[in-house]
């Protein structure tokens, strides 16, 4: 009997209706990665779509809610951050902004709905975004005179430090598929030049170390004797950078540099918050008007939006327990990475997984990355795929899904 429903399934319409949502939901996707770099709203848009075709496979085939495990964590990390908001200075506020929660949802989306092939359809449609807007930035710097601290290249994001964050996690991407791809490493291996080069021209220190971070790693992966290249990069970049990237770059150790000044004052601030309320912290998106109330004579910026530091803001905006959360849900996704990468299978995917996570861990000691809702969207997507290519793979082979309606 259930041979004969198996079978007698694919030619009613709902079956119809399952693979088309089912390729719907895969498209916006795809999409999401895509968009994201280039405008907020439409991978909003898409993601809405994504979250309502993925609900409806669970509801119209009564599927079982399934995540990885290191979903857990990060659901009570969310859980934490709601206690937080209803200890807030302003609840309202906090409550507000902890929409960005949403974003969450993709990880178990990007688990149900990716497989090896779309996760690899995903990644070059990754890197041909980023490539264009890679372009749009350095014509932003060297034409239309995006070329100081105050204006900077941003592409058509909103700010530099998301431009030069989302760059920062599609040159790890890039750089993996190099290295442990079995397609489309030429492509990779071509954008990756625009790449750096676009994330150079935005001045932002904190991606830059990030990158060499996750290049760091994904060479000590593949082959320790590829670290003999780096002195060829940086003959390189001296001999072509600017004079302004120089300037930047010889600031990263120049103690009086106001920037770098400012970033310990912030510590200052944030261990006065965390000291007042360890708990729950201030709420969340209260760092700023609270600011000026645990700021020091040693602040440099009378108001900061936020502290430019993962650990710190989680600790200061949401608590301590928060923050041990956080640091669990890293430390749980770094887990699932590695043993993903050791047992061989879908290794492309989870070597830019473990690149994305030390480039973003790295990347966020100088900035709230991790509440930038462009990167944050990216991360997971990327951080996801490898376990969802592997239930992909382990669903097709026990019978559990059929291939209808899938690339």
């Amino acid at each position: 009997m259930s041979n004969a429903i198996a079978l007698g399934a694919p030619r009613t319409v709902p079956a119809v209706n399952n693979d088309r949502l089912e390729v719907i939901g895969a498209a916006a996707l795809i999409g999401i990665a895509g968009a994201v770099q280039f405008s907020i709203a439409g991978a909003q848009i898409l993601l809405t779509l994504a979250v309502a075709c993925w609900l409806g496979l669970l509801i119209v085939r009564r599927e079982h809610f399934e995540a990885p495990s290191f979903f857990w964590p990060l659901a009570i990390y969310a859980a934490a951050t709601l206690v937080s908001d209803a200890f807030s200075f302003d609840p309202r506020t906090s409550v507000i902004a902890s929409k960005q929660l949403v974003i969450f949802l993709l990880v178990p989306l990007t688990y149900r709905l990716a497989t090896a092939q779309r996760a690899s359809t995903l990644m070059t449609v990754v890197l041909s975004c980023a490539a264009i807007s890679a372009v749009v930035g350095v014509v932003q710097y060297g034409i239309l005179h995006y070329d100081v601290l105050q204006q900077r290249p941003q592409g058509t994001l909103g700010h530099y430090m998301t431009y030069s964050g989302l760059l920062m996690i599609v040159v790890s991407i890039a750089i993996a598929r190099v290295l442990f791809g079995k397609g489309g490493r030429l492509w990779a291996a071509l954008v990756i030049p625009a790449l750096v080069v676009a994330i150079a021209l935005t001045l932002t220190r904190g991606a830059w170390v990030g990158v060499c971070v996750a290049a760091a790693l994904l060479f000590a992966l593949k082959d320790f004797r590829l670290f003999a290249i780096l002195p060829i990069v940086a003959a390189i970049f001296f001999a072509v950078a600017p004079g302004l990237v120089m300037q930047r770059f010889n600031s990263i150790f120049d103690k009086k540099d106001p920037s770098s000044m400012d970033r310990v004052a912030m510590l200052h601030v944030g261990e006065r918050m965390i000291q007042a309320h360890p708990l729950t912290g201030v709420g969340k998106n209260m760092v700023q008007p609270l600011y000026a109330q645990y700021r020091g004579p040693d602040a440099v910026n009378k108001i900061n939006p936020h502290l430019h530091n993962n650990f710190l803001q989680i600790a200061a905006e949401r608590g301590l327990p928060a923050l041990g959360i956080w640091i669990w849900f890293i430390v749980a996704l770094a887990r699932d990475l590695w043993t993903r990468f050791r047992s061989g299978e879908h290794q492309f995917l989870a070597a830019a997984g473990l690149a994305t996570v030390a480039a973003l861990l790295t990347g966020g000691l100088f900035e709230y990355n991790f509440g930038d809702s462009e990167v944050l969207m990216l991360f997971l997507i990327v951080s996801t795929l490898p376990a969802a290519a592997e239930r992909s793979r382990s669903a097709d082979l026990s019978g559990l899904r059929t291939g209808a309606g899938r690339p």
